[in-house]
């Protein structure tokens, strides 16, 4: 388990308390060191600063009701909406219209250009729309055969 705690104050502000410190600190911030390749490791805890005030190497240890407060605040701050399937593709020219579905329901996307389709792993993309909005394909391997292959015409 670790050294520290984590509470909301009444404005909903997460506060971080510890044995080192003399009083609580609030309006704390998780941050992900890994935000993909390993999201559940390397997560610190900063001030509004951005002064590191705990390292978490791997969030499994981290006392129940802490770990809690961090994944929803994790929630609320990262909003990357991961690709399920491609369900069509309007055209193979650029920019194209593609309706997807991803883990957070049926989205439409304008792709810009291939160079909005970024490899991150070796199975891995993140893939802008003309929004800005970032869509994470975790595997291309777990996506279906017909996604698979609309996908590769793009890369």
């Amino acid at each position: 388990m670790t050294s520290f705690e984590l509470s909301r104050d009444s404005f909903g502000k997460l506060v971080f308390s510890s044995p080192d410190l003399t009083r609580p600190v609030a309006g704390v911030v998780p941050v992900r060191a890994f935000p993909i390749g390993a999201p559940d490791e390397g997560i610190a805890i900063v001030d509004a600063d951005g002064h590191e005030l705990a390292w978490i190497d791997d969030l499994s240890v981290v006392a129940d009701n802490s770990r809690k407060l961090i994944e929803e605040e994790l929630a609320n701050r990262e909003f990357l909406p991961e690709i399920r399937r491609l369900v069509h593709v309007s055209g193979f020219a650029t920019p194209s219209t593609w309706d997807i579905e991803t883990d957070r329901g049926p989205f439409k996307l304008v792709l810009r250009g291939e160079e909005a389709i970024r490899r991150i792993a070796h199975s891995s993309l993140l893939i802008a729309d003309t929004n800005g909005v970032q869509f994470l394909v975790r595997d291309l391997q777990s996506l279906d055969r017909a996604s698979r292959r609309l996908l590769d015409r793009f890369l």
